[in-house]
């Protein structure tokens, strides 16, 4: 059976938590976890009923679609960002209030929330839609069925949730999860003792990979200081560079990587099939950013070319491998006129280039006769339909 026990002192300031929560190990399998658990009441005129944080079915009868945004830090800045790149620029009355708009899409209402905030009230129904990072959907939202991933890469807030143990002692010549789940330290008598924010995702990983006796302490902050002040053996946390771990004297271990994390564009279920207009807003948000992303680092390149005809300039174009494009070339004719007769004896090309071939690109077109290159960046580049567009009516059913 599980053990339930506070760790660090973070739950005795009277809180009283509505539900204790620990996975269910397999034997000599021992678990610390200590969990909050909120019950989030929804107003006078809603139907709604949610228990613990968790949505009945019926969702909340309002007009507008609500959109939550993290609150603070590089997270919410570079979400800002984003939409704003997308021409979805949010507005604030007072940079003080939590609730903004997008006058872009005004059946939006924006509330910025804290990232594990917004996934519960995805949950509880009193929010629609939400952007936060994959770690915390995946440790706040447990799996929840009601949690739909609309966009899974939203190219920022990277990093990834690792286990970390000391460099030193007798984890000097430990370095694969395979090692520190041998050594003979670890008994139900004296478990390996994991500092983690992540009480879920972590049990859950140990569980998986066989780990036999671990305690996890529930722990926020700097976890890279437990394992010298002898409060723990190992930590479980995010890691982006990996330069605090270095500096405490901490080493990621192989096979010790829990989750690649990302920004993550996240939705209600239940929203995007009963609230009126939530599945259209969504397709418009996910093709903006579609259409953002592809374009992040491309280029469009035109030069002019002589030839004698279309075809013939571009199997010129075609016969260099960095002038492909995205489907290739656009050969059109360039007219002017000459001797009081319209001629064309030149030829546009157009193509997209990332950013990487840029220079070996203009190379290739000058060795096959191109001139006056003109360069310029892309903003979007809108498919047909978007990918994740179809994988999200499969998961709807529809």
């Amino acid at each position: 059976m599980s053990l339930l026990q506070p760790s660090f002192q973070q739950f005795t300031s009277g809180f009283t938590p509505a539900v204790s929560i620990s996975l269910p190990p397999p034997p000599s399998f021992y678990v610390s976890v200590s969990r909050r658990s909120f019950a989030y009441c929804c107003s006078s005129q809603s139907e709604t009923a949610v228990v613990n944080g968790r949505f009945d079915g019926r969702i909340n009868e309002r007009d507008e679609i609500r959109l939550g945004l993290p609150s603070k830090g590089r997270m919410a800045a570079d979400t800002l960002d984003l939409l704003k790149d997308c021409q979805l620029s949010v507005k604030q009355v007072n940079p003080r209030q939590y609730v903004a708009q997008i006058p872009q899409l005004p059946n939006i209402e924006v509330w910025f929330q804290r990232p594990k905030d917004i996934v519960r009230k995805l949950l509880s129904g009193d929010l629609d839609l939400g952007i936060m990072g994959l770690d915390t959907v995946s440790e706040y939202g447990q799996g929840d069925d009601d949690l739909i991933i609309v966009h899974d890469a939203l190219e920022y807030g990277d990093c990834h949730l690792s286990l970390a143990i000391p460099k030193y002692g007798i984890f000097e010549n430990i370095n694969s999860l395979k090692e520190l789940a041998q050594m003979p330290q670890w008994t139900a008598d004296r478990p390996l003792r994991v500092a983690t924010g992540f009480t879920y995702l972590g049990p859950k990983f140990m569980n998986e990979n066989g780990l036999k006796h671990v305690v996890f302490s529930t722990a926020d902050g700097a976890l890279e200081a437990a394992p010298a002040m002898g409060i723990a053996d190992a930590i479980l946390d995010l890691v982006s560079s990996g330069t605090t771990l270095r500096e405490n004297n901490l080493k990621e271990i192989e096979g010790g990587v829990v989750l690649e994390s990302q920004a993550v564009l996240v939705a209600s279920r239940k929203a995007l099939i009963q609230r009126k207009g939530a599945l259209d807003t969504t397709h418009e948000i996910l093709e903006r950013f579609e259409a953002h992303l592809r374009a992040v680092g491309q280029f469009t390149v035109t030069a002019n070319m002589r030839g004698r005809s279309a075809e013939e300039v571009a199997e010129r174009v075609l016969s260099q491998p960095s002038l492909s494009g995205l489907q290739g070339p656009t050969v059109s004719p360039v007219f002017c006129k000459r001797d009081g007769k319209v001629a064309a004896d030149y030829y546009a090309i157009v193509i997209c280039v990332p950013k990487k071939a840029l220079y070996k690109s203009v190379q290739q077109l000058r060795a096959i006769g191109g001139s006056g290159v003109l360069i310029s960046p892309l903003t979007y580049i809108f498919d047909e339909e978007t990918p994740r567009w179809r994988e999200l009516l499969s998961k709807l059913g529809l």
